[in-house]
């Protein structure tokens, strides 16, 4: 997965740099992965401003302004926390995109309604947020490098469709 990471970051960069936006995280359980798998490319510094690791329900509130509502009602694994983290970190970081993870990596921690493995992804901007659901628990080392993966997969996919396509000029 390694090597898949950096691939998908480099195309990540060529992307983001092309465009001229930016790009933050906001991650829980994957511990700044994501955010170092995009700057295991060089160059990153053009486009990644930073990352902020929300481990803990307090800092999510504090620096990323996830609602203590949604925290207390739903737990911090959940899509809307996913979704207020982007939001968070959008804001907190002042990038164009963000990209967050929350979730029960294991190898305890999980309940029957939240099992180990469950871990929801969130990319987009402060207004066009995705998600994705991963529930598959294969210990922690593969769920976070899965997470991980998934995360730049989903976002490469969301840059393509949505910023403009670069014109290649023809020469007659």
């Amino acid at each position: 997965m390694e090597l898949e990471n950096k691939i998908l970051s480099r195309e990540i960069q060529t992307l983001l740099y092309e465009s001229g936006k930016t790009l933050g995280t906001a991650e829980s359980c994957t511990g700044g992965r994501i955010a170092e798998a995009v700057i295991a490319t060089p160059g990153a510094s053009e486009y990644f401003k930073g990352a902020i690791v929300s481990y803990t329900n307090e800092v999510k509130e504090r620096l990323l302004g996830v609602s203590h509502d949604v925290l207390e009602e739903q737990t911090a694994v959940c899509e809307e926390v996913a979704r207020e983290m982007v939001q968070g970190a959008v804001k907190t970081l002042n990038v164009d995109f963000a990209i967050s993870a929350t979730g029960i990596a294991g190898p305890g921690g999980g309940t029957k309604e939240i099992p180990v493995g469950t871990i929801w992804l969130a990319w987009g901007t402060a207004d066009d947020i995705q998600t994705l659901k991963l529930e598959e628990d294969q210990g922690r080392d593969i769920n976070l490098a899965t997470a991980t993966t998934r995360a730049l997969q989903s976002f490469l996919t969301f840059l393509k469709d949505r910023l403009p396509k670069k014109v290649e000029e023809e020469y007659v």
